[in-house]
């Protein structure tokens, strides 16, 4: 049996402690500012079948010709499957399926965070997992929606801490406007097509939206006098666009408008946007959404207005990083128990479940080490506070309460413990931070 190390397939990442902290931290956020717009978690499996990615993100897109991870099952006959590569599909798909907008004027507002699946060449910040937190609200056709969703949002990244950020908008408009904006594109570049990629050539019969999301020099060069998306909207799409503009404004949300703003969706129309920030590059966007008001007919389900967003987390930790902007892990303090001998030790294993059980954070040595480098354990694991027990506390039913930060060292009688242990354990925002690789 060979005996060489088994790697990380190329294009994933490790999360290890104290990282996975920070994304907790993080997810935490994200949930808080959900629950505040009155939105419910959702979760969906992390393969579909691959008709729905297929219908819903379109056949011609790059990530269903080139990023998806399509595989079959052992069933007989074998199903087609795929990795789910984007939350929204999954998140129509089962709102459909479980009747949650069969009856006229359902709304529903759904979150979700959880990973996604795409082959892209690995860079910083995208890898063929990355996790994404999003936000689904189905129902509401208003302005008001589209708004709502935006200030989600931001109130996350703002939230977070996230800095420099830049919010750009633009709009499709409904199926009419969205097709005549395609048909007055095509008219555009047809004479430029000795210019564009090859990928572009062939969008332009498929999908002429495509090339304005090309970053290929030939394509963005084609595209610089390209025609505006907000000329071929019709009134009242027009008029809709307005008023989610005139809303961020009320509500003091600076933005850009950008009429080559498109989004990697052929399900996309109406409202677009997308957020980018200080510290990526080049490729600085951190999340962005828009409306798709035919998705859910599209896939089977009654006529449904909709609109959502979706936001990376890789991207933004390393925003928030490039930013030297700290998140704080919400984590207790640390209790660390130390002991003298034996049937000390003995006690501390049962006084640390004791205390667990009144939710208290408790480690301690299990393996028998020196009560001298027990203590050295209790720093390298950041413990603000030290029990220990020892022949003279078993006898007088007492501990020996240390306080690191303070270097203070009290005799406590065991019914005050754990008042004791509250007053002095100190609020999670001057907790040291966490180490940084295991203890050993």
């Amino acid at each position: 049996m060979s005996s060489q190390k088994i790697q990380a397939p190329k294009g994933t990442l490790d999360l290890l402690p104290p990282e996975t902290a920070r994304w907790q931290t993080v997810e935490r956020i994200a949930r808080e500012v959900a629950a505040r717009f009155n939105y419910f978690e959702l979760r969906t499996p992390i393969f579909e079948h691959s008709e729905l990615f297929h219908r819903a993100a379109g056949e011609t897109t790059d990530i269903v010709r080139k990023e998806t991870y399509d595989f079959q099952d052992r069933g007989d006959p074998p199903r087609r499957l795929t990795l789910r590569p984007e939350g929204t599909a999954g998140a129509v798909r089962a709102a459909i399926e479980h009747g949650l907008l069969n009856d006229m004027g359902a709304r529903h507002k759904v979150y979700y965070i959880g990973p996604n699946f795409r082959y892209e060449k690995p860079q910083k910040g995208r890898y063929h997992i990355h996790h994404q937190f999003g936000a689904e609200a189905f129902g509401i056709a208003s302005a008001e929606q589209d708004a709502e969703c935006i200030l989600l949002q931001m109130h996350f990244y703002d939230r977070v801490g996230l800095k420099g950020t830049a919010l750009r908008l633009n709009s499709l408009g409904d199926r009419t406007s969205k097709q005549r904006y395609r048909e007055m594109l095509r008219e555009f570049l047809l004479p430029k097509l000795d210019q564009l990629s090859d990928d572009s050539r062939r969008r332009l019969d498929e999908n002429p939206l495509r090339i304005l999301d090309s970053k290929d020099p030939r394509d963005v060069s084609a595209c610089t006098a390209a025609p505006s998306a907000l000329d071929s909207l019709l009134p009242e799409s027009r008029a809709h666009f307005d008023r989610v503009c005139e809303l961020l404004g009320e509500a003091g949300v600076k933005f850009d408008i950008d009429t080559k703003l498109v989004r990697g969706f052929d399900y996309y129309t109406g409202t677009l946007w997308e957020v980018t920030a200080e510290g990526l590059g080049a490729q600085s966007a951190v999340g962005g959404g828009g409306r798709y008001d035919n998705l859910v007919e599209q896939l089977g389900g009654r006529s449904t207005p909709a609109v959502g967003f979706g936001s990376g987390l890789e991207r933004l930790l390393i925003a928030l990083d490039a930013q030297q902007i700290k998140i704080t892990p919400d984590v207790a303090p640390l209790v660390w128990i130390a002991y003298h001998g034996e049937p000390a030790r003995r006690e501390a294993f049962r006084l640390g479940q004791s205390l667990r059980a009144a939710g208290v954070r408790v480690d301690l040595d299990l393996t028998g080490k020196s009560f001298k480098n027990q203590l050295t354990l209790a720093n390298k694991c950041s413990a603000s506070l030290c029990l220990i027990v020892g022949d003279t506390e078993l006898q007088s039913n007492t501990v020996q309460l240390k306080n690191f930060a303070t270097q203070t060292q009290t005799t406590i009688s065991r019914p005050e413990l754990l008042g004791q242990l509250q007053m002095q354990s100190r609020p999670a925002e001057s907790h040291p931070s966490l180490p940084s690789q295991h203890a050993s």
